[in-house]
């Protein structure tokens, strides 16, 4: 498993270069796939902030999805990954749970052909170069209704070292969603993992498509 330690000894997944490579983390239990769905994201649906139709991008084995479909929402999960979409559907299949998980890329949503009330994202956004932000925020645009919301987990600017997924400010996600969009809030908050202690610091970030 592809893993390192930044300065303070926090373990941290590297990053893979190639939608395959995401594949190969699943031969085994990949760092972020804790079984359970992140406490921030629970707190989101126990506040009842996730509504109607919800997409998850970036799903891996669809703990996020499946806490949609728990709720009685229509989930759908994607990922580029084939082994994580298979476990998803298993999972969903053992839990009794209704939920649709699709091998697909994030980057071409508007070829999905759908349209979502709530967009969740626990650790895709940054994984991605400038470029693909970009396109990736013109795919959410265009699939997201009006007055929907995209919520974000992603390392935030306080990881120490260099390793792994990029590292991401305030001021770049505030920037990167501008037109068209408002951003409601960016707090701290932390992605569990499994190994080292168990958390990395990151942003919750709120948005809603004007």
């Amino acid at each position: 498993m592809a893993i390192a330690n930044g300065p303070d000894g926090v373990p941290i997944p590297l990053r893979p270069r190639h939608p395959a490579d995401f594949d190969a983390f699943y031969q085994g239990t990949p760092p972020w796939d804790i079984g359970r769905p992140q406490p921030a994201f629970e707190a989101l649906a126990a506040a009842g902030l996730l509504r109607s139709r919800v997409l998850d991008v970036g799903c891996g084995t669809g703990e996020h999805t499946l806490l949609a479909a728990g709720r009685g929402l229509a989930a759908t999960g994607i990922d580029t990954a084939p082994a994580a979409i298979a476990r998803a559907d298993a999972k969903a299949a053992d839990r009794g749970l209704s939920a649709r998980f699709l091998v697909w890329n994030a980057l071409e949503l508007v070829a999905l052909g759908e349209r979502f009330d709530t967009v969740l994202d626990c650790g895709l956004f940054h994984i991605f170069t400038d470029d693909d932000r970009t396109r990736f925020v013109e795919a959410l645009g265009a699939t997201i209704v009006s007055g929907g919301r995209y919520f974000m987990l992603c390392f935030n600017d306080q990881v120490p070292g260099a390793t792994g997924p990029r590292r991401v400010s305030q001021y770049e996600i505030r920037a990167g969603f501008t037109d068209g969009w408002r951003v409601d809030s960016v707090e701290p908050a932390e992605i569990e993992i499994t190994l080292g202690p168990g958390a990395i610091p990151a942003w919750l970030a709120s948005i809603t498509r004007l």
